[in-house]
């Protein structure tokens, strides 16, 4: 499936919440780390973002562990969960027993292993995918985060819309109609919006999202040297996915997790988006009521993994013994593949993966879509993956903000966003 070469992304990195970070102290906790909580109930805080499928497991876990409270901090978007996470720890207190951390901002708080608690346990040698822990493992042997879910990428899409517009609407004929590179998945949008009023998909920063994770070294060479954006691979996706946006305009010209993009799901807006097995809970949470939405087993370029998370403990939880104890069994395989069968994050667990039960699941919201079966087909076609440093998050706003510019703001061509996008660069001060 995928090299077990330590790779991953980040969406935008503050340099001055690093340096906060670095220089913060962490809240403690006693000298032999764990809390004397005798038969007392204790309250454990998780602070998650987005759906991790989480909801009905609380509940199963305090069922099970009558002196544990389980009180859930759930943020709207990864970004506000990030901000949280690097105000809190800058501060050194307020942060919950168990954060959720994005695959995106790992390689930050990779730099500061001392404020997580160490979660290696032999219970757990073995439990996931190489390559997952692998990337939570600092050099020696601290291990930051237990993994929850991947992303393979599949592709949604609306049946009716793409019945309206004469093009097949079978999750198979589709998935054929859509096989190729992402000149064919631009080229059957033309067909689309030619016959119909919607977008064809919702965002050109979603878009470029999914092309960009299958470059291997797009920012940064593997030992950290820094590629920046001024490079022909960077451009060109740039140009190719503006092009598609805006001189076609098989784009909505939503910002993806905007407030206007989470209410284009009740109307229609687009007819595709690049479908990670997360996702699938915010399309139907946001889509309720609305018929239509299937998956396709295909996804343009072969396979791509967008995101994936992680539980962590920081070193100012109160119980951080407890809080481990949660974490390794929220991310134990039983409980992913239940969180899978609520919201669709795909587990990281290897136990998981090969599971009858993962594998025939269906999802009646798409259809009654196999969503096992397709994104593990999914997972298995990734075959890039790419670096992500810790300068991978701020160098990549400075495209993702140039593509906004363009197919949401509509306040700049793309020459002069990516001019502003060098200059955006430039000041990072990395070259």
């Amino acid at each position: 499936m995928r090299k077990t070469t330590s790779k991953t992304w980040a969406l935008a990195a503050g340099a001055t919440g690093i340096a906060m970070i670095a220089a913060a102290c962490g809240a403690g906790t006693d000298d032999d780390g764990a809390a004397g909580t005798g038969g007392d109930k204790i309250t454990l805080t998780v602070a998650t973002f987005n759906e991790f499928g989480y909801e009905e497991l609380f509940e199963e876990y305090m069922d099970l562990n009558p002196n544990v409270v389980v009180e859930h901090k759930k943020a709207a978007t990864s970004n506000e969960a990030r901000d949280n996470l690097n105000t809190r720890l800058a501060a050194g207190s307020g942060l919950s027993d168990i954060e959720g951390i994005e695959v995106d901002w790992l390689p930050e708080l990779m730099q500061y292993p001392d404020k997580f608690v160490d979660l290696t346990d032999p219970e757990v040698d073995g439990r996931w995918l190489g390559w997952k822990t692998e990337a939570a493992t600092t050099e020696d042997g601290t291990l930051i985060g237990y993994g929850t879910d991947v992303g393979p990428e599949a592709v949604c899409y609306r049946a009716d819309l793409f019945a309206a517009a004469g093009l097949p609407t079978d999750r198979a004929e589709v998935a054929e109609l859509l096989e190729g590179d992402w000149d064919r998945y631009f080229e059957v949008g033309q067909q689309f919006t030619a016959a119909s009023d919607s977008a064809w998909f919702d965002s050109a920063g979603a878009t470029y999202q999914g092309m960009i994770n299958q470059v291997e070294n797009a920012y940064e060479k593997d030992d950290g040297t820094v590629i920046g954006i001024d490079n022909p691979t960077v451009k060109r996706l740039y140009e190719d996915v503006l092009t598609a946006s805006v001189d076609d305009d098989l784009s909505a010209h939503l910002a993806q997790w905007s407030d206007d993009w989470f209410g284009a799901f009740q109307d229609g807006s687009f007819a595709t988006m690049l479908c990670p097995g997360w996702m699938l809970g915010i399309i139907e949470g946001n889509a309720a009521g609305v018929t239509g939405w299937d998956i396709a087993d295909v996804f343009p370029g072969g396979g791509g993994n967008w995101g994936g998370s992680y539980l962590t403990v920081p070193t100012q939880s109160e119980y951080p013994e407890e809080a481990k104890e949660l974490a390794k069994w929220l991310t134990a395989p039983e409980q992913q593949i239940k969180a899978f069968k609520a919201k669709g994050t795909f587990p990281s667990q290897v136990e998981a993966l090969a599971s009858d039960d993962l594998l025939s699941t269906t999802n009646e919201f798409f259809n009654g879509a196999e969503t096992g079966r397709i994104l593990a087909n999914r997972a298995a076609a990734v075959t890039a993956s790419p670096f992500k440093g810790p300068n991978y998050f701020a160098i990549h706003l400075t495209v993702s903000d140039a593509l906004t510019r363009v197919d949401v703001d509509g306040t700049d061509d793309a020459a002069s966003s990516w001019q502003k996008a060098l200059d955006a660069y430039a000041t990072l001060g990395l070259s």
